[in-house]
């Protein structure tokens, strides 16, 4: 859920409160992709404490594994030292596979990282760069024995070839979850995502700008996340309001 969206948006908030006590667990986003750079941490730990959070996905700098780092030990030090309430989550960013190596390096060894999270892979070509295809990372990790048992591990977003990649994704049992918006955002746009492809991915436009979806595309949105959670081979149904 994006943090933003928390501090602005009363229904936002309430919504998300409400599926808290039913039982989910609430993560929060940085908001750096809405918004081009993450919250401060004294937002983002205002944010969590709106919703009961458990969780809180730490600053990055979109392809780059510096200021990621620096960003996340910072806002880590400083949410730690106002609570200890919440679950850390870094994501791994980077420009080449030598920096994706030392993001992931610097993060597994950080004891205030309890959950670890990879972004889409975006790029518009195909690539086996581990910097820039999120199925190459996760195979990589996986074939070198670098996952730890005791962390989480999550993707964040669907990138070029959308919830297709999530089909091959599935045979990593140690991956908890998905967060994308693609369902929503596709299914505000009219665009319907077909459960076993093809997919093609196009512009979206910004969570923060959509302002309103028109009622007549609640349906196609739904059908959008069955078919994700299909991809992912989720069980889960979509709650019906009563």
């Amino acid at each position: 859920m994006a943090a933003q969206r928390v501090l602005l948006d009363p229904a936002y908030r309430a919504f998300f409160l409400e599926e808290e006590r039913r039982g989910a667990t609430i993560i929060l986003d940085n908001g750096v992709f809405d918004l081009g750079q993450s919250l401060k941490p004294c937002e983002l730990l205002r944010a969590a404490r709106a919703v009961n959070a458990a969780e809180i996905i730490l600053p990055d700098v979109i392809g780059d594994a510096s200021a990621t780092m620096r960003a996340s030990d910072l806002a880590a030090a400083q949410i730690l030292d106002l609570s200890e309430k919440f679950r850390l989550c870094a994501v791994v960013q980077a420009a080449t596979d030598e920096d994706w190596h030392r993001c992931y390096d610097h993060f597994i060894t950080r004891d205030y990282v309890g959950a670890i999270a990879f972004p889409a892979s975006r790029g518009k070509e195909p690539s086996r760069a581990l910097s820039k295809n999120r199925l190459t990372a996760t195979e990589h990790l996986e074939a070198h024995g670098m996952v730890d048992p005791g962390r989480i591990y999550r993707l964040l977003g669907l990138g070029r070839t959308g919830h297709l990649e999530l089909f091959e994704q599935r045979r990593h049992e140690w991956i908890s979850s998905v967060d994308a918006a693609a369902p929503v955002l596709l299914g505000a746009m009219g665009i319907r995502m077909l459960p076993d492809g093809p997919y093609e991915k196009i512009r979206t436009p910004r969570v923060e700008t959509v302002q309103h979806i028109e009622p007549g595309r609640f349906s196609l949105i739904k059908d959008n996340i069955k078919a994700v959670r299909y991809a992912t081979g989720c069980p889960i149904e979509i709650r019906t309001p009563t």
